[in-house]
């Protein structure tokens, strides 16, 4: 997808980290790069949760212990046959126990949009605040035990484009997803293992709208990460996230993806996949490649 780029406000993001990194030194603090092991904060998701790129983990994003913070500011591009997808945010872990999450994105229909009759180049823009709460265990310190990290988020959205969704049937133009996430890190074989389970009435992610003719009411729906470390810096693994099915005029189906991240450091990461998204208002099968990078500490 191609992201709206907002260059400046991308850089702003980039220069709040950097001051908030020099600021804390400046005051003799403890380094903010926390003990976290390389990779165990996760990647930024694309709704802006510290996880997978498809699905929320239980971690909590940075790389900040507990008596630290984290900050990353991250942006995402998936392009598929049909459409684009872009997004950019920024990620604040409190003491290793609360996350606080802002991201925008940007889904253009590109020539698409001139068969669904919105004209070519149509965009829709969705803003998202998240949060998340750990509830139980430690990814890291209960390694050894079988006790996942358990965390608590929502996602509140907000689609700017009211009209056009209660023109698709779309019952709403903002929604609350609630989820919860238990992750097990198993370091003696290097895989990590996250379940997700979400309540949400969100068409496409959100992108569009929230409820439609076929249900307005909030469903569970599954979600899924495995991940291999082949070394300190390098994961590989898949995802896996149901979708609901509320709108009558455009099924949809589950989505997943194969990914591999690479983190040459704690202050930046990279994943790259390949992501399948099924239909996606009445076009067939869209899959496509996904790109994102992560900076902060």
């Amino acid at each position: 997808m191609i992201l709206s780029p907002a260059p400046f406000r991308f850089s702003r993001a980039f220069l709040t980290v950097a001051l908030l990194y020099q600021a804390s030194w400046a005051l003799g603090a403890e380094s903010p790069v926390g003990g976290k092991l390389l990779l165990t904060g996760g990647v930024s998701q694309i709704e802006g949760a510290a996880g997978g790129g498809l699905t929320p983990w239980a971690v909590i994003g940075g790389y900040g212990t507990r008596e630290q913070f984290g900050v990353n500011v991250h942006t995402a591009f998936v392009r598929t046959q049909d459409y684009s997808l872009g997004a950019y945010g920024v990620t604040v872990g409190l003491a290793d126990r609360v996350e606080l999450s802002l991201s925008r994105q940007r889904f253009d229909t590109r020539d698409a949009g001139v068969t669904l009759g919105l004209g070519r180049g149509y965009a829709f823009n969705q803003n998202i605040a998240g949060a998340k709460v750990r509830v139980l265990g430690d990814a890291v310190l209960d390694a050894d035990t079988w006790v996942p990290q358990v965390a608590v988020g929502m996602q509140y959205k907000h689609n700017e484009q009211g009209v056009v969704l209660d023109a698709i049937g779309a019952r709403g133009d903002s929604g609350v997803d609630y989820y919860v996430s238990a992750t097990k890190l198993l370091l003696a074989q290097s895989i990590l293992l996250n379940g997700t389970v979400r309540m949400t009435r969100a068409n496409q992610f959100g992108l569009l709208g929230f409820g439609g003719d076929l249900n307005n009411h909030y469903r569970p729906q599954l979600e899924g990460s495995a991940a291999y470390l082949l070394s300190r810096h390098v994961a590989v693994g898949v995802e896996y996230r149901q979708k609901p099915n509320n709108l009558g005029f455009a099924r949809e189906q589950n989505a997943y993806d194969a990914f591999i991240a690479w983190a040459p450091s704690k202050h930046v990461s990279f994943t790259l996949a390949w992501l399948s998204l099924g239909d996606i208002a009445t076009i067939k099968n869209q899959s496509g490649v996904y790109l994102s990078a992560q900076a902060g500490f």
